[in-house]
């Protein structure tokens, strides 16, 4: 009979840890077109330095609410292109055109998924609480940069661009 409880127990606390664990999981591996962000990659200013003979990599944004969320969320800028090594600053335009507070989480993705491993978010909203008031707008900046290995990767040779896209879903609290 305790030997039924604890399994039971043990099941419901790892169906609650499955969420954090996956997020952990995907920013320390890059899997899933989760890009790899300072807890997961070493930040060595070698490695943020742009490779001079290397091709030019188109990165777009993208950008999307789930159903719940009233929110307007966009990319302020659509595209930018950025050496292997050079870093770059991008920003999303949120805005709450309701009369109550909303507060907000966002998710993020990169395609192709292969190329998720090279792109390094430096800075970024994603994974945290955002609170926009009734009525605010706010710029959400996204500081990057696509690791130099990109430009020797053969398995990279057919990538010439990159998509960030973030969805944002309603907290609840």
């Amino acid at each position: 009979m305790y030997y039924a409880a604890a399994v039971i127990v043990t099941f419901i606390g790892l169906t609650y840890a499955a969420v954090p664990l996956y997020q952990i999981l995907c920013t320390q591996t890059g899997l899933d077109g989760t890009p790899l962000t300072s807890a997961g990659h070493k930040f060595e200013p070698d490695s943020m330095v742009p490779v001079a003979d290397a091709r030019r990599i188109k990165i777009t944004f993208d950008a999307s609410l789930s159903d719940r969320m009233k929110w307007t969320f966009v990319p302020e800028t659509r595209q930018i292109t950025v050496k292997p090594g050079e870093t770059a600053l991008a920003f999303y335009v949120a805005s709450n055109p309701t009369n109550e507070d909303i507060v907000g989480i966002s998710t993020y993705s990169v395609v192709p998924a292969k190329a998720a491993q090279y792109f390094n978010k430096i800075q970024c909203f994603c994974f945290e609480e955002q609170k926009l008031a009734a009525g605010e707008v706010v710029d959400m900046p996204v500081f990057f940069y696509i690791d130099p290995e990109f430009a020797s990767d053969p398995w990279m040779k057919d990538v010439d661009t990159i998509t960030l896209h973030y969805t944002f879903f309603k907290s609840e609290f």
